[in-house]
Parts: structure tokens; sequence; C-alpha cells
């Protein structure tokens, strides 16, 4: 289980400070799916760096299975059972597609393990097991291959910041099929940022962060009327396949 406790975060540039989140608090259950949405810009993407350790907050705490992880390194909190995809994958360039599988595992893992991993993500072993995770890669090659490495270890809670971005529909379609046989089986819980209407609608809880705050959190059917209905001037866009946006 995720707590987190009113959880702020500041910057400060040019002498000026700036508050990028303010008093940030929800739970994820075991076993549970919890989508984050909202207007771009709302602190969604900062939020997943201060869970997985990238930023420390300015204020507030983070508990994972009762354990305070706030002042945890991302090492840290990887071992503690944390995994992480990011919005934009970096790149490893000397390093194969397979070893950096192996890496995430924590084990040498085989070519058919492999083939697994990047089959459930739309990609095709063959092509991609032995080349290097570099330049050479598309942007949505990459976050396919990101997620694949998140998937090929178990979690405590699993973390996917817009798995939807750069990728075709073929490959969305098979990520949409992971993303719910991994919610059926309830192994671990998952956190997913998603503008998606597609991933909102399998979301056991979803959270709207606006301006750095949580502007709404609730059951998916008590959630999903807010959503797709035009309120105080928000919208669902219809255009490229579904987001939650600010008109």
């Amino acid at each position: 289980m995720l707590v987190v406790e009113h959880l702020s975060y500041d910057v400060t540039e040019e002498g000026k400070q700036s508050e990028i989140l303010s008093d940030v608090s929800f739970s994820v259950e075991e076993g549970e799916m919890l989508v984050i949405t909202g207007p771009n810009g709302g602190g969604k993407s900062t939020l997943a760096k201060l869970l997985m350790g990238i930023n420390q907050p300015t204020e507030g705490r983070i508990l994972l299975s009762g354990q305070d992880i706030t002042g945890l390194s991302i090492d840290e909190r990887a071992k503690a059972g944390i995994g992480f995809a990011f919005q934009q994958p970096p790149r490893f360039k000397g390093m194969t597609v397979r070893r950096l599988l192996s890496l995430a595992a924590g084990e040498t893992l085989s070519e058919d393990r492999c083939c697994d991993l990047l089959s459930s993500v739309g990609l095709c072993a063959q092509e991609y097991i032995n080349r290097e995770a570099d330049a050479t890669l598309s942007g949505g090659e990459m976050k396919r291959i990101e997620i694949a490495t998140v998937l090929a270890r178990p979690h405590q809670i699993s973390i996917f910041d817009e798995p939807e971005a750069g990728i075709d529909l073929w490959s969305f379609s098979m990520l949409m099929k992971r993303f719910e046989q991994l919610h059926q089986e309830k192994r671990s819980s998952m956190l997913l940022i998603s503008h998606q209407e597609r991933i909102i609608e399998m979301a056991d809880q979803i959270m709207i962060i606006s301006d750095g705050k949580v502007e709404a959190k609730g059951d998916a059917d008590e959630m999903m009327p807010r959503l797709f209905g035009e309120q105080q001037g928000d919208c669902l866009c219809k255009q490229n396949g579904g987001g939650y946006c600010n008109a």
C-alpha cells in the first residue's frame, strides 16, 4: 500500500520561489489501480518523480507498506518495491536491450523470457533483443522497452508516466491488454498518469491534479461523469484518441 501525506514541492529559480505541488495526499491500496489525470503542466509528472525519489519533496512524506521512504534514494526505493517508467525514457549507449531487461529483472533472462516481455509491449524480440538501447531507437520504441523493464520483475507498486505517449495504435492495444491482465491478477498496485480515455476507464480510483493540487479524487463510477462530461469549462478532447484538457 502506498500512502502520500501532505506532499508539497517548491523550486527556486532566479531567486523566485514557485510552488509546483501543494499539500497532495492520497493512497493506493494493494492490488488497486489509480489513474492520475488533469491538464498539462498541472504537476502530474513532478508527483511521479517525487514518488520515485528523483526529486525530494519540500514537505510531506511517502510511505510504502508502512515504511517511510521519503528520504530513500532511487535505488533504495526500487529495492523496496517501486517500479517506474518515465514519460521520456533515458537511453543507454553500449547496452543491449537484453542486458537492460536482465538488469531490470535482477537476473540473467533467457531469450524466451526477453521475447515474452518485448512481445507484451508490441515489439518483435528477434529485431530488438540484441540492439543497443540508444539513440538509434525511436522514442516510441524506447518507451515500450522501458515499460518492458518495469514488467520484468514484480513490484509492490508500478508507476507509469503517460505510457501511451509516442506509440502507435497497434502497440497501444497490446499495452492495454497487458495492463488489463496485470490489473486482473492484482499482484501489485499500479499508478498510471494518463490522458487516454481507455486507460482512465480501467481505473479503480481516479485523481485529477490541476495547478499542483488535487482537484478531485474518487471511485471510477463517481469520477467518470466528471471527466467525460462538460463541467466548469473542462472537456474531453476527442482528437488523438481522447484526453483530459482545460478548454
